[in-house]
């Protein structure tokens, strides 16, 4: 089905969500009811004393399916201001809408769908009988704030579902299902990874000692290959004065996302919310040579947001993360290699976590919006045709997306489709030709004279922490590949008197460089190797009497039925290989 009429068919199934809300619950207040990604959704106040729970959504499914069976055309009506107004008088959220509409036109538009009429601008099927009722689901309840504003009245949110058949519908389904069993933040309980205690406050990780492991192997990597690619590494501090970042232009534009200001004896200072202010100030610290170019520098940075505790998504939007942050300062022709070096490492992690359904999307300025933008139009032009090259000359799949840029030049994001089918930012990459004059960045070129042409690349492969943990948490479903895992080897000892010779074993295997837990618990193998096997834990290896007296080994493999016997040295050997090449 065309996404423009499935789009036309969610909107009529909307209509039809608030027509049966009405009969079901007189006296209820409606608000807004636009199509969203797989259906729609429909605000409402209800009336005091009604309290909804998911279990009223196949009433009120039925009740919607009852009115659209009714073959009930779409019919549009214009009308005048007033008019608007006084049919709309028993609904102040309509009324507040109708205020708004008059500032553009003073003709506003009802649609007519048999028993029920709505305020809107359009686009719906011609008769309630062309919605597909059987890829219609109810799908949940969720709070949401009056125009987004925690100052307005909390609505009552109910989304629903709506597919072209039933079919489609189960696909979705499935799919919604795959991804609660993968969801981050059930997995990261289950394994102990990271938690959110309101002591604290919300948005802010704590993180267990199995997520801090696979927190800093991840680090560990971007060490190693932020150093073959000749970067190097500082450490900047977690606050920084005012005056840094009005010279950077985040205030008092990015004000509202920053911390609150910190009054000092010797002046104000904020929690950074971005780690290139203090790169700037690192580069600019010692003069540079055209030789010395490109310059690299990077850190983990931990940066802070001042997001909204309704807006917190698990480790997905959290309020202070910690970036895979990079920043290259490079000549103009230096811009294409350094860009294409970027990418190319990109794609190198991807590889190595096993991602692959990806692409790349050039967002550019507009310049008939020169407002938004530093108003450079030589080198957007510059900049945009040496990101176009380098994605061309490479041959990976890329948009374009215009108007999209940040105000100080254009940027490459990467786009991933999850494996729970959700489209999402991973990393990106932005080119920037403002730092160079509000930090006056500068080199001396060829003639011994002072060069302000700094170009300065942004980075973050791995974006955050936070964002990437979560996006890997569901990816593997929490079956992190040998060198993540937590617990890499589980040794069960058969019994009690095997317990000392087991805790021998463990700490030469510690020794070798292998993460290994020991299961001493006065309980059967049977339940060990369950509870190990339960826990995801890639090799489990039951210590006896053959075992502790030199002999082969029986390993049980994660995901294998079979054991594999092989010697002690041999079992070393393969996990130390699987470490190293990060397997």
């Amino acid at each position: 089905m065309e996404p423009q009429k499935l789009d036309a068919l969610r909107h009529s199934a909307a209509h039809m969500l608030a027509a049966a809300v009405l009969e079901l619950y007189p006296g209820t207040k409606l608000a807004i009811g636009p199509t969203i990604e797989n259906g729609f959704y429909y605000d409402f106040k209800f009336p005091e004393g009604v309290s909804l729970s998911e279990n009223d959504l196949p009433k009120i499914e039925e009740e919607m399916k009852a009115i659209a069976k009714g073959g009930h055309a779409f019919v549009r009506k214009e009308v005048t201001v007033a008019e608007a107004k006084k049919f709309e008088k028993d609904q102040p959220f309509k009324l507040e809408l109708i205020d708004e509409f008059a500032k553009e036109s003073k003709i506003l538009t009802l649609y007519e769908s048999g028993p029920f009429t709505d305020l809107c601008r359009g686009g719906h099927a011609a008769n309630t009988k062309e919605i597909p009722l059987d890829g219609l689901k109810l799908q949940k309840l969720a709070g949401a704030y009056w125009r987004g504003s925690e100052k307005k009245p909390m609505l009552t949110r109910i989304y629903g579902l709506l597919f072209a058949n039933r079919k489609e519908l189960a696909v979705h389904l499935n799919m919604l299902e795959e991804a609660k069993k993968r969801d981050h933040r059930k997995i990261g309980q289950d394994q102990q990874l990271f938690f959110f205690d309101d002591l604290i406050g919300k948005g802010l990780v704590l993180w267990q000692p199995k997520g801090t492991i696979i927190r800093d192997e991840i680090e560990k990597l971007a060490k190693e290959m932020e150093h073959k690619g000749g970067y190097v590494r500082v450490a900047t501090p977690h606050l920084a004065k005012e005056e840094t970042y009005i010279t950077s232009g985040h205030l008092p534009y990015y004000k509202d996302s920053m911390y609150p200001a910190m009054a000092m004896d010797d002046g104000t200072y904020y929690l950074k919310a971005m780690n290139c202010p203090h790169h700037h100030v690192i580069y600019r610290h010692e003069p540079h040579s055209y030789r010395d170019l490109p310059i690299r520098i990077a850190e983990y940075g931990t940066c802070y947001r001042n997001e909204l505790s309704g807006t917190l998504a698990g480790l997905l939007r959290v309020r202070a993360l910690t970036m895979n942050d990079a920043h290259i300062y490079c000549r103009q022709d230096q811009i294409k290699q350094e860009f294409q070096s970027v990418l190319e490492l990109m794609m190198k992690y991807f590889a190595i976590f096993g991602l692959e359904d990806y692409w790349f999307r050039l967002s550019k300025w507009d310049p008939q919006h020169t407002e938004k933008y530093i108003n450079e139009p030589a080198n957007w032009e510059i900049a945009e045709s040496a990101i176009r090259e380098v994605l061309q000359e490479m041959k990976v799949q890329f948009v374009e997306a215009d108007d999209e840029a940040a105000f100080y030049g254009p940027k490459v994001d990467v786009m991933f489709k999850s494996v729970v089918g959700r489209e999402e930012t991973m990393s990106t990459v932005q080119l920037d030709f403002a730092a160079k004059k509000r930090f006056e960045l500068s080199y001396t070129d060829e003639t011994g004279q002072a060069n302000n042409g700094v170009f300065v690349i942004h980075r973050a492969p791995l974006s955050t922490h936070e964002r990437f943990m979560a996006f890997l948490i569901e990816h593997y479903a929490g079956i992190w590949p040998v060198w993540l895992s937590p617990i890499q080897v589980l040794l069960a000892p058969v019994s009690v008197k095997h317990a000392d010779g087991a805790d021998v074993l463990s700490k030469e295997l510690d020794a070798d460089g292998i993460r290994v837990s020991v299961d001493a618990a006065d309980e059967t193998v049977g339940k060990k190797v369950r509870n190990a096997a339960g826990k995801k834990i890639p090799y489990i290896v039951v210590v006896g009497d053959k075992e502790l007296a030199g002999e082969e080994w029986m390993i049980r493999v994660r995901g294998q039925e079979d054991q594999v016997k092989m010697s002690k040295a041999d079992f070393v050997a393969k996990v130390l290989r699987e470490i190293k090449e990060r397997l």
